[in-house]
């Protein structure tokens, strides 16, 4: 499944992000989750990231967008 993490991730990065929640929102894994929540941060929607954060069983990091996105690279690489 990393293959999906990675091509959401890639459109985050091409700032694709309604591509990105579209290909990811029908998965429900740990990382999915973590991936869905951070999109719902580049929107702004903290409630729903929260609850999607916590989906992924961590709570919404006070990092940056850009630290974020690279730490969800991080763990896609290692799935």
């Amino acid at each position: 499944m990393s293959v999906i993490h990675l091509q959401a991730l890639d459109k985050i990065r091409d700032k694709d992000w309604d591509g990105a929640h579209q290909l990811i929102q029908q998965y429900n894994d740990p990382l999915a989750c973590l991936i869905h929540g951070y999109l719902h941060r580049i929107e702004g929607d903290l409630s729903n990231a929260a609850y999607w954060y916590n989906r992924g069983k961590e709570v919404v990091p006070a990092n940056s967008l850009e630290d974020e996105l690279k730490r969800l690279y991080t763990l896609a690489d290692k799935a």
